[in-house]
């Protein structure tokens, strides 16, 4: 550059009027930082939780919800797999009618190939309670309790894959990376429970479902929301004392890592990923004893394990039975949300380990039925009989459904994204009640459709949760569990 400019420019610093021009636009930037700091809004790897009433050193404790409902917990009961709710809940005549013949107006290829017949239930159905719904005999158990549930038989999804159907069913998104429901509840309600995690995730005996963890992740919300998962049979790891390490020392060890978290997080205020981890930390801390007090089953009276079925049936079924027994407990024990598994993933499913019956879905949805039943009934009547279905919302639901006609020379079902049916019971909802219908073949939903977004609007509500409040800032968007859909099906509130 010339020097004559140069030295223009230099003598123009040292003018007043300049230097005080350029100072003040200085002095805005500065006190614009320091009132972002103070409210912990500058730009970092994460933001800290947007809810002004969030301790970030106690993320559990227990906070009001938007408005006051009867529930103030949640059982989600999750079958991976996609059940059939043509042979299980969804009554179609037609479907007996038709057996045996071409589908009139359906598509002649679906998720895994050419359509096959039109088949009728597998199961014979018959009207069961007081309200006359029918069910099918694959669930004799649950079939006797209809008259406690709310079913919703107009479900539909946006997709018939697997991975996206269950993270679309438990976050939203078909996508991966998004909090799960049990993570938006305890981010907006914390937990009544300082002993125990606020969310837990009990996994199939048989393993993971097909999206794994993210089926109870946090996504992007603080660390502190994401699920804790384990069963009866495998407690959390590393709860358990090295051996020769005696209590004084581990409580003198646990006070001074107390003192360093606390310096530590004074250091980065608004680190929602330091915060986590430390409050995290200091809960597992008071797990070590309260996991083992709450995973005791063994000291339940007999007529409780002979209601769930832990001593009868086969292993799988015994240890489903097990996990539904700690569901109890830990509800008992105050935990917000419980999300039971029953079915996994570990090499594809295809009906041995979860409810995907593509093929002899006869074997397949009856060996899923002998685990699942017996255990869930006694569970629901378990809840009920303690007075705790006044305050707890139970949630029964898939995926998806399972289309009316059989694969191409198979002898299963292919997915139906267009129609499934899930129910609900407890607080909140009305007893004996069915709300929508499928079609005339059960292929598509037909009258008051709902879709996932809506029904997941509605169990927010039910909890006293404005869907649409309920928000948290990220990546330049108020996200939120129902995206910008959802409406709450008020047709189904008590």
């Amino acid at each position: 550059m010339n020097p004559e400019k140069l030295s223009s420019i230099g003598r123009s610093l040292l003018d007043r009027r300049a230097f005080l021009g350029q100072s003040g636009m200085s002095m805005g930037a500065i006190a614009l930082s320091q009132l972002l700091a103070q409210d912990k809004l500058l730009g970092a790897d994460q933001l800290g939780p947007i809810r002004p009433d969030i301790d970030d050193k106690n993320p559990y404790a227990a906070r009001p919800p938007h408005f006051e409902m009867p529930a103030k917990q949640v059982l989600v009961i999750y079958l991976p797999g996609a059940v059939s709710h043509l042979d299980t809940f969804d009554y179609k005549p037609d479907l007996y009618k038709l057996d045996g013949q071409k589908p009139p107006g359906m598509p002649e290829i679906t998720f895994e190939g050419p359509t096959g017949n039109i088949a009728k239930p597998f199961w014979d159905f018959k009207p069961r309670g007081e309200s006359g719904k029918m069910v099918s005999d694959l669930l004799p158990n649950l079939a006797n309790m209809v008259d406690d549930f709310c079913f919703v038989h107009s479900l539909s999804t946006q997709t018939s894959a697997h991975p996206q159907g269950e993270n679309f069913f438990n976050t939203g998104f078909t996508m991966e990376g998004f909090p799960s429901f049990g993570s938006w509840v305890t981010y907006a309600l914390g937990c009544e429970t300082s002993e125990l995690p606020a969310f837990v995730a009990i996994n199939d005996p048989r393993g993971m479902a097909r999206s794994g963890k993210n089926n109870f992740g946090s996504g992007f919300l603080p660390a502190a929301f994401q699920g804790t998962d384990f069963t009866a049979s495998a407690p959390p790891s590393n709860l358990s004392r090295p051996a020769g390490y005696d209590a004084a020392s581990d409580r003198a060890s646990v006070a001074l890592l107390q003192k360093l978290n606390a310096q530590h997080l004074q250091q980065f205020p608004g680190d929602a990923d330091l915060a986590g981890r430390i409050a995290s930390y200091e809960l597992a801390g008071r797990m070590q004893t309260s996991v083992p007090d709450v995973m005791d089953i063994a000291n339940e009276p007999k007529h409780v394990h002979d209601a769930y079925g832990t001593d009868t049936g086969t292993d799988l079924k015994k240890a489903y039975a097990n996990n539904c027994i700690l569901a109890r407990r830990l509800l008992e024990k105050g935990v917000r949300v419980v999300q039971l598994f029953n079915g996994s993933d570990p090499a594809g499913g295809n009906g041995i380990t979860n409810w995907d019956s593509h093929s002899d879905i006869l074997k397949t949805h009856g060996m899923q039925a002998e685990i699942m039943d017996q255990p869930t009934a006694a569970l629901i009547a378990d809840l009920k009989q303690r007075g705790m279905l006044e305050h707890t919302l139970v949630v029964w639901c898939t995926e998806f459904g399972r289309m009316p006609f059989l694969q191409a020379n198979g002898t299963g079902r292919d997915h139906n994204p267009d129609a499934f049916t899930c129910f609900m019971a407890g607080a909140g909802v009305k007893k004996g009640f069915s709300y929508g219908e499928s079609d005339e073949f059960g292929f598509k939903a037909a009258v008051d459709e709902v879709s996932v977004y809506d029904f997941n609007a509605t169990l927010l509500h039910l909890m006293g949760l404005n869907h649409e409040q309920l928000t948290y800032y990220h990546n330049g968007l108020e996200r939120r569990l129902t995206n910008v859909h959802g409406n709450v099906i008020k047709g189904i509130l008590a």
